[in-house]
C-alpha cells in the first residue's frame, strides 16, 4: 500500500509563494536556469555558514591530500550544483514529460532490461542530480521510492505529488517498514534506494568511506537477502546539457553472507563515483555524524574543523547542532 498523500495545508502563504516562484522558474530554458543556479549557489556558499562548515569538514576528512584551496573550490562548486538542482526540481515534479525525456539521458539500459519483472533494487547514491534520474526512471518503469515526510507541510504535499505523478509510482513511508517493501519487490516492482546517508547506529555497521569509519546502513543488503533482488547501481550526473543517468551491471554474489563486507563494497563503489564528480556528491550532509564508541563527532565546535583551520576563526556556537 502506498503512503497516503499528504493533506494540502491551508496556510503557509510564504511557502506557497516560494513554491509558485520555483514552478515558474522551472519553465525557463536550461541555458537560463544554470547560470541563475550557479549564482544562487555562490551566494548560499557565503551565507549558509553551518552547511559550508559541514561541507568543508567532510571534504577535509575524505580528501586530506588536497590543498585547502582545492577543497574550498570543490565545496563552492557543490553549492552551485546543488542550487541548480533545486531550481530544476520542478521540471521533474510538474514539467511536461517530453521535456524530462529530452533533459535526462538513460545510459546502460540493457542492465535494466535484463532484470525487469524480477525483484530489483536500483542503488542510487546521493548525488545532487538524484531527483532527475529517479523521475526519469519512474517514467520508464513502475517503481517504489522510500518517502520521508518533510517538516514544511506545503513542500511535503508538493514533493509527494511530484514523485507519484507517473503511473506505477509507489512512494512508501519509512514507517511502512521492510515487510511492505519486500512484498512489492517479490511482486516485481523495483525499488529506487539510496543507502549512503548516516541514519544513526541502528542497523548500521562501521566501514570505511574514504578511509574514515562511517555508519553505513545495511538496508540494501537485507532487502536483497529477503527478496532475492538483483542490485543494479544507478548513478545520475548533471552535465552541461542536462542529466545523464547511468545503469551499471548488477552486482554478482551480492550481498553474500557478510553484511559488513557488503557495506564495504557499497562504500567503495560510491567512492569511485565521487572521484569522478567530486563537486556533485551531497557533502552538506553530516555523513560522519555517528561515531564509534568513544570517538567525538567531527562536527562538534570543540573539534578542530575545516572552517576554523581555513579561516583562522573559531566555529560559531550552535553550528554543531545543524543536521
Amino acid at each position: 500500500m502506498n503512503a497516503p498523500p499528504p493533506q494540502q495545508p491551508a496556510g503557509h502563504p510564504l511557502s506557497r509563494l516560494g513554491i509558485a516562484l520555483l514552478q515558474a522558474l522551472s519553465t525557463l530554458p536550461l541555458a537560463v536556469l544554470r547560470p541563475l543556479g550557479r549564482a544562487l549557489g555562490t551566494v548560499a556558499w557565503w551565507l549558509a555558514r553551518p552547511r559550508r562548515r559541514v561541507t568543508l569538514i567532510n571534504l577535509r576528512l575524505c580528501f586530506p591530500q588536497l590543498a585547502e584551496r582545492e577543497r574550498r573550490r570543490i565545496g563552492r562548486e557543490h553549492f552551485q550544483w546543488f542550487m541548480c538542482s533545486i531550481l530544476e526540481r520542478f521540471i521533474f515534479w510538474s514539467g511536461p514529460p517530453e521535456r524530462i525525456e529530452q533533459l535526462v539521458t538513460l545510459v546502460g539500459e540493457e542492465h535494466l532490461q535484463a532484470h525487469l519483472g524480477q525483484p530489483l533494487i536500483f542503488l542510487a547514491p546521493h548525488f545532487v542530480g538524484i531527483d532527475g534520474g529517479g523521475m526519469r526512471l519512474s517514467m520508464r518503469t513502475p517503481m517504489m521510492t522510500i518517502y520521508v515526510r518533510q517538516k514544511n507541510p506545503v513542500l511535503d504535499a508538493v514533493m509527494f505529488a511530484g514523485r507519484s505523478r507517473f503511473p506505477g509510482a509507489k512512494p512508501l513511508s519509512r514507517q511502512q517498514g521492510v515487510r511492505a517493501t519486500v512484498r512489492l519487490l517479490r511482486e516485481g516492482t523495483p525499488l529506487h534506494y539510496s543507502p549512503d546517508m548516516d541514519l544513526g547506529p541502528r542497523e548500521s555497521v562501521f566501514v570505511p568511506f574514504f578511509g574514515v569509519p562511517a555508519a553505513t546502513v545495511t538496508g540494501a543488503s537485507r532487502l536483497a537477502q529477503l527478496s532475492g533482488a538483483a542490485v543494479v547501481p544507478f548513478v545520475t550526473r548533471m552535465t552541461s546539457l542536462g542529466y545523464e543517468a547511468q545503469f551499471f551491471p548488477a552486482w554478482q554474489d551480492y550481498p553474500g553472507d557478510d553484511l559488513e563486507a557488503a557495506a564495504r563494497r557499497l562504500n567503495a563503489f560510491v567512492e569511485e563515483r565521487v572521484r569522478e564528480m567530486p563537486a556533485q556528491y551531497l557533502w552538506s550532509h553530516k555523513r560522519f555524524k555517528t561515531r564509534p564508541p568513544g570517538e567525538p563527532s567531527p562536527y562538534r565546535s570543540d573539534v578542530r574543523g575545516a572552517e576554523s583551520s581555513a579561516s583562522g576563526q573559531p566555529a560559531k556556537p550552535g553550528d554543531e547542532h545543524d543536521d
